[in-house]
């Protein structure tokens, strides 16, 4: 079962790498100086995102976990 950890470490990775380009493009409509309005509809755009990547890094994990029970 190495191959769980292996596969669960780089869709971690991949899912922390997607929570980091959320925080990214936060700080950069932050520091635009939007209105309240715009600023609220770029970052509605970047939740769904965020939850995604969040998701894919638990998932990551979880396979992680699974893989080391396995072994």
């Amino acid at each position: 079962m190495e191959w769980l950890v292996y596969a669960g470490t780089v869709l971690a990775l991949l899912g922390l790498a997607g929570l980091v380009w959320c925080i990214v493009k936060v700080a950069k409509a932050r520091r635009a100086g939007l209105s309240d309005a715009e600023l609220r509809a770029r970052l509605q755009g970047v939740v769904a995102l965020n939850l995604g990547a969040l998701a894919v890094s638990a998932l990551g994990l979880m396979l992680v976990v699974a893989g080391l029970f396995l072994a």
